[in-house]
């Protein structure tokens, strides 16, 4: 399927955006566009491989940025970390999550906006506690809910981000293309 010019470059700019996005300093803790982008993505690009790619190279990049300015002394932490692999395949996850989010209906969005971020939350949270990271609490269920606890000020902001960018997201494409818009790519 060959992919129109327009669409090709307003991808690459989201890509590019983003990852610029997530490497701003003092933003809030978990404010970023990537979980709004995994579902808009999988709600609209036809094409899976684009689907996946574009909240993936968004990802990828922003760490290749903050790896780049950790090497240079300028970021207090790298961009590539154990766990990176993981937290890819859950925003392949959240992308699949898109998959049945019709784009032209606001209660499938919504909905979307509050599952990506509590999905993403409670997986990822339950990994890091079941690996030992964070900060090491004991493999009991009260080591699970003070991991929990700690990465609640990341799901506020990751709650807020992707109601803000879901609706920037999907609104603007509404926008552009009319409530009936076929799907991209």
């Amino acid at each position: 399927m060959k992919l129109n010019k327009n669409i090709l470059f307003v991808l690459l700019a989201m890509i590019v955006v983003a990852s610029l996005y997530r490497i701003l300093p003092n933003r809030p803790l978990g404010f970023a566009p990537q979980i709004a982008m995994a579902l808009f993505a999988g709600s609209l690009i036809k094409n899976r491989r684009y689907a996946f790619a574009l909240p993936l190279l968004s990802m990828f990049l922003g760490d290749l940025v903050f790896q780049a300015l950790f090497a240079a002394g300028l970021a207090p932490y790298g961009g590539f970390y154990s766990g990176q692999l993981t937290n890819y395949l859950l925003f392949a996850g959240l992308t699949v999550m898109g998959f049945f989010i019709r784009h032209n209906n606001a209660w499938q969005i919504g909905l979307g906006a509050l599952g990506g971020p509590t999905a993403y939350f409670l997986i990822s949270n339950f990994l890091v506690w079941l690996g030992g990271g964070g900060y090491h609490h004991p493999k009991t269920f009260t080591g699970l809910m003070m991991t929990y606890t700690d990465g609640i000020p990341f799901y506020t902001g990751s709650l807020y981000a992707t109601a803000v960018f879901c609706a920037l997201f999907f609104g603007g494409y509404a926008l552009l293309r009319g409530k009936q818009a076929p799907a991209l790519a």
